[in-house]
């Protein structure tokens, strides 16, 4: 759904754009610089997004579990004010409260991890059937021979089939892993992809999940007893989306009793996981803080998508990435 969509508001820009920018120094720089000759404003650091000044036309902010537990229950006095969009330096936007999804034209940075997160899933992949840390030779008699596993062969299963998604599978291809996927509207898949009917017949055909889904109210603990009740016992389930999407007791049970075989969890439900939380010494769970997104230049593409809707903005031009209020993403 990255294709560009029409704002549901009157995009004519003033001759200056007012930007508050949440997106640090370097953002700042690059937006000043823009040819719309803005004025850009920089609050402290931790400011809400919604505390602007009532003459801002843009609002550039990075959301985070932190704004969904400071967010007011409801829209400020005078929200939006003047704000005609908020651009968005992250693919998630479920940490907005429901009145800023609901007010001006919100645009994502979608796309702009797809590929780490999907260099990081084939790490992940790689790393459960290799057993990388368990075959690494300390002494002399740990020299033994045992057969590892292949990607070749094994069904790569895909939940959500954005950007995300289609790296993914780009990268499983030349393994030669059978691809399937799971893609909530009826947008198509790539020739070579299977198309599961729901996600209990996915995880099902599954040896390795991916969840690159969205977080919404359909999909919050999408992954749970019923569903892992179907699944092979030598699935490995990967999760790079948000940890909300898994039954965390229920993935621990299936664990814990062999009904499937490891997780790769680079998110959970809270992060970071309380002192003690049995997903830091478990020895079926690869543990990871968050970071599949992350590379030296992941700033500088959320930066670029900021900048292209500044043009269309500055334009009068239909903005890109935005994200559908009834959907959530």
């Amino acid at each position: 759904m990255s294709e560009p969509r029409q704002a549901p508001h009157d995009l004519e820009a003033s001759s200056s754009p007012v930007i508050v920018n949440q997106g640090g120094a370097q953002l700042a720089a690059r937006l000043e610089a823009h040819w719309s000759k803005p004025r850009v404003i920089s609050p402290p650091k931790g400011a809400p997004p919604w505390d602007i000044p009532p003459d801002a036309d843009m609002l550039v902010t990075q959301p985070g579990p932190w704004l969904a537990a400071r967010a007011p229950a409801s829209a400020p006095p005078g929200w939006p004010f003047n704000l005609r969009f908020i651009q968005a330096l992250s693919t998630g936007v479920d940490s907005f409260p429901r009145w800023m999804l609901e007010g001006p034209p919100l645009s994502c940075a979608r796309g702009v991890a797809a590929t780490p997160i999907a260099e990081f899933v084939m790490a992940a992949m790689l790393n459960f059937e290799k057993d990388f840390a368990g075959l690494r030779v300390r002494q002399r008699d740990q020299w033994k021979s045992r057969p590892l596993g292949l990607l070749a062969g094994r069904t790569l299963a895909i939940a959500g089939y954005g950007a995300i998604g289609r790296a993914i599978a780009a990268r499983g291809r030349p393994f030669g892993m059978r691809l399937i996927a799971l893609r909530r509207s009826d947008g198509p898949l790539d020739p070579d992809v299977a198309r599961a009917p729901d996600f209990a017949t996915l995880t099902a055909e599954a040896d390795h999940l991916v969840l690159s889904l969205p977080l919404t109210t359909q999909t919050h603990r999408l992954l749970n007893t019923s569903v892992l009740a179907g699944a092979k016992s030598n699935l490995h389930v990967v999760n790079v989306a948000r940890g909300q999407l898994i039954d965390q007791e229920a993935l621990l049970a299936a664990l814990d009793e062999g009904r499937i075989a490891g997780a790769t969890l680079d998110v959970t439900d809270p992060e970071p996981p309380p002192e003690g939380h049995p997903f830091y010494a478990h020895p079926k769970i690869w543990l990871t803080p968050h970071i599949s997104w992350g590379d030296a230049k992941s700033g500088e593409r959320a930066a670029a998508k900021a900048l292209a809707n500044l043009d269309h903005y500055a334009r009068g031009e239909a903005l890109e990435d935005l994200v559908e209020p009834a959907l959530g993403y």
